[in-house]
């Protein structure tokens, strides 16, 4: 029925093609129009969940739907054809709510600095490696899956083992292949053909190249006349002592050429398409558009493959090669700067797309020294990450919200069974910042601990090679299901466990809210809890049933509070001059469609409660707040017309949702000056929401009260 609704609201205000933008306040719905004359304005008064419907000056109009209007707002949005309009929910400090792609956009646009290079090269790194980082995801799986097997003796660990070669070539492929896919996704990014450049990096994985550098194991696939035997000849290796590994070279063309094994590099194919971009656009700048189908991508190929195996290769070769024994050297004399660096880093990266080369840098790491040892210390960030959300699912499980709940309930199963950070990050922690203070606490024991411990207790590599920290030989995403493949598998899983249980303590002890954010938070749960349980007052026009429904909601109403004190005056929640609802100036209220009440021209600077009763609304803006009494009374203090586009500036709420109250109690404290400066009117508004429901409501005018005088009379 809500969804019915929410589409007849719609089409009665013209569609959604009349819409520029929704807002909501706490009662209504405010739309601003493209035409006002296209409102079907008797229809939505006759509405079935519309409490009334007011045009204002400029094309604005307001939908009145009492405590249910965050509700319904969130009803209409989730509209297949309001996809393209612009809401306006504002959070507690007047900003735009934004959806997590807007949060994600928002946080990468803080490095976009006057170097439109260093932007442009992050973004190629992101884009290059981002279409391929499912694949990676399920390679690291397999391995993880392949290291449980052989543990368990489900599978044998002998190397010639026919299942497990099968076994390992159905993760190895994307390791092999990865340069040939980060050519064509480079070649792309920078807008030229992507097959040309996976063309490029797989000349140099063929059978025929790889030949030259080792002769004897493809001799019986060319056999003698392949020319193997003068290239056996030709060829000059020499062992690289640091890494463990063979360079060789040979001459072609009279040239030197240096033979290396492309299998698994990073840095060759990304050296190969930024020199591409090059070659191909220049192609196309001198070649006839007739011909550049055939003629730009064999020329581009009949450059860049000479050019890649003399010079871009080996070059790529030698970075990689530099860096991983640098790295690796780091790690091995000071362990502690990658322990507890990267895990601090890390949470600020991810968000700004900067956390790609480390990425890459991972992979260099497997490629050059065999092992990474970066991976370790990420993942007790993503655990720390993981565990802050799984704080914020317990509070809001705690307090029943539903919307929290799904969504950090949803983050939490994308990290700990996928090791994806960003619905976490985007979805709940750069939303609320508190987050990150509590969470790099957990980031920094967990790497603490993984530091130290890896320092005590080293990995013992396959070829005896022994290495401080914890190390991996496989590119993983840092999930439960991954912990097999780390060595030292017991010192990362303390680690990662520290790091997630400190986070989580910490959210679930301090909270993850500003008292304004937390205070915002059940404002909303509020209007949801009254569109479920609170019975609305009729519109002015209403037929037999409606009626009859009302009788009958009074009457199970006194037959329930039979028993409880009844509610029979409300005093008035501020000082001042007592006006009827008509006199106030705002047409919503006095059409009563939110009940019967009164209108107070504040002369005190502070609100308090005009009955005792619990707090079911509480608007973030601080300028709206509805009670419910014991007795099933209720009654909404409106302090200001609209005020609530002043966003909360110049109200100092006290109280919060859910909240007990009593008569007298202290609601908000209002800088009525400001209220003023702001060109808005600084009449507090009082109605019993429910008046259809009682006997009546009498109220009290033309007369000059305090806080505590009797303004409304109700009668059963």
């Amino acid at each position: 029925m809500a969804e019915s609704t929410a589409s007849q609201i719609i089409d009665a205000v013209g569609g959604p093609g009349n819409i520029k933008s929704l807002t909501h306040c706490a009662t209504r719905l405010r739309f601003e129009l493209v035409d006002a004359g296209k409102v079907d304005q008797n229809r939505l008064e006759h509405m079935k969940g519309v409490l009334g419907a007011v045009p204002q000056s400029g094309d604005r109009y307001q939908v009145v739907i009492g405590g249910g209007v965050a509700t319904m707002y969130d009803k209409i949005m989730q509209l297949p054809e309001m996809a393209n309009i612009g809401g306006g929910e504002v959070n507690n400090d007047g900003s735009k709510k934004l959806s997590n792609a807007e949060v994600k956009a928002q946080e990468r646009s803080k490095v976009k600095g006057k170097h439109a290079w260093v932007d442009n090269f992050f973004e190629f790194l992101s884009d290059t490696f981002r279409p391929i980082i499912n694949v990676l995801l399920g390679a690291s799986l397999i391995i993880a899956i392949l290291n449980v097997l052989i543990a368990c003796h489900v599978i044998s660990n002998d190397t010639e083992s026919p299942t497990l070669l099968l076994c390992k070539a159905a993760y190895e492929g994307v390791f092999y292949f990865l340069p040939i896919m980060i050519a064509y996704n480079g070649a792309k990014k920078l807008k030229v053909d992507g097959w040309v450049g996976a063309t490029i990096m797989a000349a140099l994985m063929t059978p025929q190249f790889m030949a030259l550098s080792a002769p004897d194991k493809w001799a019986g696939i060319f056999g003698d006349k392949s020319g193997l035997s003068a290239a056996k000849s030709a060829l000059n290796c020499v062992t690289n002592a640091t890494l463990g590994t063979q360079s060789c070279s040979t001459k072609v063309f009279g040239l030197p050429l240096q033979l290396n094994d492309y299998s698994g590099s990073v840095f060759v194919p990304l050296f190969m398409v930024a020199v591409l971009a090059l070659v191909y656009k220049g192609l196309e700048r001198i070649i006839p558009d007739s011909v550049q189908m055939v003629f730009v991508p064999f020329l581009s190929m009949i450059i860049m493959i000479p050019v890649t195996a003399f010079l871009l290769g080996p070059l790529g070769v030698w970075v990689g090669n530099g860096l991983g024994v640098g790295l690796a050297w780091l790690n091995n004399n000071a362990p502690f700067i990658f322990a507890i660096l990267i895990p601090m880093l890390y949470p600020f990266l991810v968000p700004l797309g900067l956390h790609w080369p480390l990425n890459a840098l991972m992979l260099v790491n497997i490629n050059t020294l065999g092992y990474d040892f970066i991976q370790g210390p990420m993942g007790v960030w993503n655990f720390a990450c993981f565990g802050a959300t799984a704080g914020v699912l317990v509070i809001a499980m705690r307090e029943k919200n539903v919307d929290m709940r799904q969504t950090a309930f949803g983050a939490l199963m994308a990290g700990l069974l996928g090791g994806v950070s960003e619905p976490s990050l985007y979805g709940i922690h750069l939303r609320y910042k508190l987050v990150y203070k509590r969470m790099l606490i957990g980031c920094f024991i967990g790497g603490v601990v993984i530091a130290i411990l890896g320092w005590i207790f080293p990995s013992t590599l396959a070829n005896g090679q022994v290495v401080h920290g914890v190390t991996t030989t496989a590119f993983a995403f840092t999930s439960l299901l991954t912990i097999p493949v780390f060595s030292q598998m017991w010192v990362y899983a303390i680690a990662i466990a520290v790091a997630f249980f400190v986070s989580m303590f910490l959210i679930i002890t301090l909270d993850y809210r500003t008292p304004e954010q937390k205070a915002a938070d059940h404002a909303v749960e509020a209007q949801q809890t009254m569109d479920e349980v609170e019975a609305p007052a009729a519109p002015a026009a209403v037929n037999d049933n409606t009626a009859a429904t009302a009788t009958a909601t009074a009457t199970a109403t006194a037959t329930a509070t039979a028993t409880k004190t009844a509610t029979d005056t409300v005093v008035a929640p501020v000082a001042g001059h007592v006006i009827s609802l008509d006199e106030a100036g705002d047409p919503v209220f006095a059409s009563r469609a939110l009940g019967e009440g009164v209108g107070i021209q504040s002369t005190g600077s502070t609100v308090y409660a005009p009955v005792s009763g619990v707090l079911s609304t509480v608007a973030e803006t601080g300028h709206a707040f509805g009670i419910k009494t014991d007795d099933g009374v209720e009654v909404l203090v409106h302090v200001g017309i609209d005020t609530v586009k002043m966003n909360g500036e110049g109200f100092t709420p006290a109280v919060t949702k859910g909240q007990r109250v009593n008569a007298g109690d202290k609601l908000v404290t209002v800088d009525f000056d400001k209220v003023k400066a702001a060109g808005f009117n600084t009449v507090t508004l009082m109605t019993v929401l429910n008046t259809a429901a009682l006997g009546g409501v009498t109220p009290k005018t033309g007369v000059d009260v305090k806080p505590g005088d009797a303004v409304l009379e109700i009668s059963r």
